[in-house]
């Protein structure tokens, strides 16, 4: 039950962190939002917003992560990439565009204390875990274009313009109401990816 408890308190903040961001995701809204006993903070994450932020973060990573090499991995690389844009389509959708990303959410603010003044050494400690967020989706997607044959030099690059695109375009989307700006990434990012990878058609 303890370790229910936690889960789903690191779940309830992750949650929170995409739909509200980082500040307004307080110790208290995480355990209105999650349903859990007040002490349970204490008890569970003893430093705070911080570290159940930090495991927040860890937890939004990977399970992004795990999902974005399964795609490519059963899909390739242009597939992997319609697949992954399909499941942000449908996130924003079935959340009224309220859910964004999280790793996002905390790279774009200031992280303010509880005491309510920033801290700068948990912001870059933040930062910290979002950076390894984004370089391992990168990694994930700079693998799977090396191995359909794009040379390393050009795969770096080509990643991490999938990755800025798509990100900035689940923003938009967000604000818009509307997947068109993931469409339009979409149909842009695959004819990058057709021109790049020697098997494919232009």
């Amino acid at each position: 039950m303890s370790t229910d408890t936690r889960q789903k308190m690191v779940l309830g903040a992750a949650e929170l962190l995409r739909r509200r961001g980082l500040n307004a995701t307080s110790l208290r809204e995480v355990v209105k939002h999650t349903g859990t006993p007040r002490g349970s903070i204490r008890h569970h994450f003893p430093q705070g917003k911080r570290q159940l932020v930090e495991e927040a973060l860890l937890l939004a990573g990977h399970s992004v992560s795990a999902q974005l090499r399964q795609r490519v991995q059963q899909a390739g690389a242009l597939g992997g990439l319609a697949a992954f844009i399909e499941g942000w389509k449908q996130t924003l959708e079935q959340s009224d565009f309220e859910a964004g990303c999280p790793i996002l959410a905390v790279a774009a603010e200031q992280y303010v204390a509880e005491d309510g003044y920033p801290n700068a050494e948990v912001q870059d400690q933040l930062l910290q875990r979002t950076a390894a967020a984004f370089a391992e989706w990168q990694s994930i997607l700079r693998e799977a274009l090396q191995k359909e044959g794009i040379a390393a030099d050009q795969a770096r690059p080509l990643a991490t313009v999938i990755i800025s695109a798509v990100e900035g375009a689940v923003t938009m989307c967000r604000a818009a109401k509307s997947t068109a700006a993931l469409s339009e990434v979409e149909w842009v990012l695959s004819g990058l990816l057709r021109t790049a990878l020697p098997s494919t058609p232009a």
